[in-house]
């Protein structure tokens, strides 16, 4: 399918799953080519919001405190979120020349952010009950960013889960009420769905586009960025 072209020095946020970044252990290839890929676009004139995910880091976190101990959702959403701020302090290092040098943990408090010379913000993990697809969603809010683009290791949206049902049928576009109907509207702790239910709402009401891609072939992201044919699923009403 076939994006819309996009703007002159346009913002964009990546939320950039922990499935790209830890996928057992830290995946340095992947760093190298995504550094490359984010600096070629910033010298076209685009900025970045770079949001990142906890991946196996807070999933092992998460299973070893609950093998020793009755742990709760809020115990759950701490872990994780701490596994995505060590992720962020990953990220931020290797755009240390490009990036602001603190990390959001908090998207209603950008009193810095607002008109930073730096082209790359780096985010993390906020509190117990969001997730950081629903903090990109609110970062792209308050700075002006129409388009979410969310990496993992899912290629598009299906209907089912492809893993376990051959009959999964692939979409190349969904509206935010058709998307919502696959996915719910509730958020627990280690959800795996392509974007969080409760970001969902938000963009929903803010008329953002999410686009759903793989991480791994980052020149189908350019693709999609540039507004050429691409493979992945946009949401957008």
């Amino acid at each position: 399918m076939k994006a819309s072209p996009a703007k002159e020095k346009e913002r964009i946020v990546i939320s950039l799953g922990g499935s790209l970044l830890v996928p057992e252990s830290i995946d340095s290839e992947f760093l190298g080519n995504f550094k490359k890929f984010i600096v070629a676009h910033i010298k076209k004139g685009y900025r970045f919001i770079l949001v990142t995910g906890g991946g196996k880091t807070a999933r092992r976190y998460i299973e070893s405190a609950a093998l020793v101990s009755k742990i709760t959702d809020e115990d759950r959403d701490w872990l994780g979120i701490h596994a995505t701020r060590m992720n962020a302090h990953l990220v931020r290092t290797i755009f240390r020349e490009y990036a602001h040098p603190r990390i959001n943990t908090n998207p209603h408090d950008l009193e810095d952010f607002y008109s930073t010379p730096e082209p790359i913000l780096v985010a993390s993990g906020w509190r117990p009950g969001f997730s950081t697809d629903f903090d990109a969603v609110v970062l792209g809010k308050y700075l002006d960013a129409k388009r979410i683009v969310n990496l993992s290791n899912v290629e598009r949206v299906y209907s089912k889960d492809p893993r376990v049902h051959a009959d999964a049928k692939p979409f190349d576009t969904l509206t935010w009420k058709e998307f919502r109907k696959i996915v719910g509207d509730k958020w627990n702790p280690g959800m795996n769905v392509p974007f969080d239910p409760i970001a969902s709402q938000l963009a929903e009401k803010e008329n953002m586009e999410v686009a759903i891609l793989n991480g791994g072939d980052l020149k189908n992201v350019s693709d999609y960025i540039a507004g050429k044919k691409f493979i992945g699923t946009v949401i957008k009403d």
